[in-house]
């Protein structure tokens, strides 16, 4: 008998703890992500330009929508890197990845197949073999190219006709967005001193880097004491360098990409580019089912993709009424404008340009 209750005992003992599993068992853990990615190039997001403004339209958008957002940095600037960072971010659960910079192109030509589920925002570029033997953009691919020439000749033309006839331009690469920046700042205030009947010179240097170094506010220095007044630095951090050389000596700067008016008094404008409102627009495209893939776009003055910020406060004459007058000029193409914008990218051509009132000399 008491062999018989030892059982029922052990019995009942079982059962309860099995009941017990059954009602306790765990609930499923719920996926974590993020679901928006960005991934730099060799530059950050707070480098006060180019991978800052596409940085902050992702914030913004994910901010107002309460979706989840990251952002990852390669371990170095080569394709092989660039796509192990996408594939990173697919795994940690991005639905969308934005990349800046023409950098990208090689590693989202591979990326749009391996990740085909996957969107992509890809900016100054559009997908290519390494080679540039093969271009091919995939429908969840939307490539995004600036005006950048319309937006350096703003530039340089506001200037001149703020009356500032020694200009210099320093671009940090040799690279097409940079290059077109440079070539439409020179043709920009060449057009305003064909206006003006002044004779205009720009000194011309690419300082083979993007990143910020004391040498950039020493040159930049330099140029101010032999004579410049105005320096237009299209080149990333290395721009925070030249204002800060700016500073010391009462020099004037164009900053670049976003407004950068904030970061120097010496910045007298910027270039800009749409670069937050671009990937704004594309995340509420690709959130309201109507992604651009498969798409190559420009985004010029036609349709508010580049121009000048809008306080003109640090200018001595030119107005938001002159903007206005050039700035419609280049969208309606009159007179010659927007023809006249050379955009190849060729290095040596900027001395070839047909400039009238204008003379550029390149330093190397």
């Amino acid at each position: 008998m008491k062999k018989l209750l030892v059982l029922l005992s052990v019995v009942l003992v079982v059962f309860g703890l099995t009941a017990c599993a059954k009602t306790e068992e765990p609930t499923p853990e719920v996926p974590t992500g993020y679901e928006i990615a960005l991934v730099t190039d060799i530059g950050t997001i707070d480098d006060k330009s180019f991978n800052q403004g596409a940085w902050e339209g992702v914030v913004a958008y994910a901010e107002e929508n309460s979706l989840t957002y990251q952002y990852y940095k390669p371990a170095a600037a080569t394709d092989v890197d660039y796509v192990a960072a996408i594939t990173e971010a697919v795994d940690a659960g991005a639905k969308v990845v934005v990349t800046p910079g023409y950098m990208f192109a090689p590693a989202i030509y591979e990326a749009q197949d391996l990740f085909p589920e996957v969107s992509f925002i890809l900016l100054d570029a559009d997908p290519h073999t390494a080679d540039y033997a093969t271009f091919r953009i995939e429908k969840n691919v939307y490539s995004v190219y600036y005006a950048e020439e319309q937006s350096g000749f703003l530039a340089g033309y506001a200037a001149v006709k703020d009356g500032y006839t020694e200009l210099g331009f320093m671009g940090g690469m040799a690279v097409p967005a940079v290059v077109r920046f440079g070539y439409g700042f020179v043709q920009g205030a060449d057009y305003a001193a064909n206006e003006l009947g002044v004779d205009v010179n720009v000194t011309y240097k690419y300082l083979n880097s993007f990143a910020p170094d004391t040498a950039w506010a020493t040159e930049a220095k330099s140029w101010y004491s032999e004579g410049t007044e105005v320096i237009f630095v299209a080149a990333g951090g290395a721009g925070l360098s030249v204002m800060a050389g700016a500073d010391e000596v009462g020099g004037k700067v164009i900053g670049v990409d976003v407004d950068q008016s904030n970061l120097s008094a010496s910045v007298l404008t910027s270039a800009t580019k749409g670069l937050t409102s671009s990937v704004y627009a594309a995340l509420t495209d690709f959130y309201a089912g109507s992604f651009k893939g498969g798409v190559v776009e420009t985004l010029d003055v036609a349709k508010n993709g580049v121009g000048l910020p809008a306080d003109f406060s640090r200018f001595t004459t030119f107005t938001q009424a002159d903007y206005d007058t050039i700035f419609a000029a280049l969208v309606a193409d009159t007179n010659g404008v927007t023809t006249s914008i050379k955009k190849d990218a060729d290095v040596a051509a900027v001395t070839e340009l047909a400039l009238v009132k204008t003379t550029v000399t390149v330093l190397e």
